[in-house]
């Protein structure tokens, strides 16, 4: 109950943040009411009720709100700012929007030894993996570059080459460099799975890795402008496979 809670509360304040309908301004003031909610302050407003169910949530397991207020932080970011400087920056911005998940989590069910460091690497490779699937997709609907400015810099990439149907070699280069980074943040979170309190969270973890693996893999291969990288139901069952031998 409590995850599905966290989920639909992420949900609503992702789709405002990504909404082409409302301006920035407007983005950022129903993302700070849906704070004011999470913090117990906007009773009867029903376009902050996931918010509200978050509290109580909270309240309930004890789970600090931290978590919640640093995702919201994210969203306020990405209603304001579309471009990275470099890699530093684009951490910083992961840490807000892919970390607290894993944060979250963690605390919910009862820590880790390691701290939150190898979640937080694991959540990191997602959300950048997920960059590179999405890379012109985010910029032809939302005018977002999840890539570093100084990397693009550096290889002669203009953002417009987002907006083709195949890769450039300069852009292939900074994705690949995006993924050299993708690789240390995958094995730090080895870690992570033996390190969590749960058993279960830890073989869901373990899984994950692997699908994380098998994902970068493909995307070093094959070209995220000219079609979508996913993995094959085959190649997802197998990955999910090593992920429970490794996690057992």
């Amino acid at each position: 109950m409590h995850v599905a809670c966290f989920y639909a509360f992420a949900r609503a304040a992702d789709d405002i943040a990504d909404s082409p309908d409302l301006r920035p301004q407007e983005k950022i003031h129903r993302l700070e009411s849906f704070e004011a909610a999470l913090l117990g302050q906007g009773e009867g407003n029903p376009a902050c009720q996931k918010a509200l169910n978050m509290a109580v949530s909270l309240n309930e397991s004890g789970v600090s709100p931290q978590h919640c207020r640093d995702l919201l932080a994210a969203f306020k970011q990405d209603a304001v700012k579309d471009r990275y400087h470099d890699w530093p920056d684009l951490m910083a911005y992961c840490r807000l929007s892919a970390a607290p998940v894993g944060r979250y989590l963690i605390d919910l069910h009862g820590g880790g030894r390691l701290g939150y460091w190898p979640s937080d690497a694991l959540c990191a490779a997602l959300q950048l993996i997920n960059h590179v699937q999405d890379c012109g997709d985010d910029y032809r609907t939302l005018g977002r570059v999840y890539l570093p400015s100084d990397w693009m810099a550096a290889a002669g990439v203009d953002v417009a080459d987002l907006a083709t149907k195949k890769t450039s070699p300069g852009l292939r280069q900074v994705l690949d460099w995006t993924l050299d980074g993708i690789d240390a943040l995958l094995k730090d979170a080895q870690s992570l799975s033996a390190s969590l309190a749960s058993r279960r969270l830890g073989l869901e973890a373990s899984v994950i890795v692997q699908i994380a693996q098998a994902l970068r893999s493909r995307l070093g291969k094959n070209d995220p402008l000219s079609q979508r990288i996913v993995l094959s139901k085959p190649q997802l069952m197998l990955s999910s496979i090593k992920g429970v031998l490794c996690g057992w």
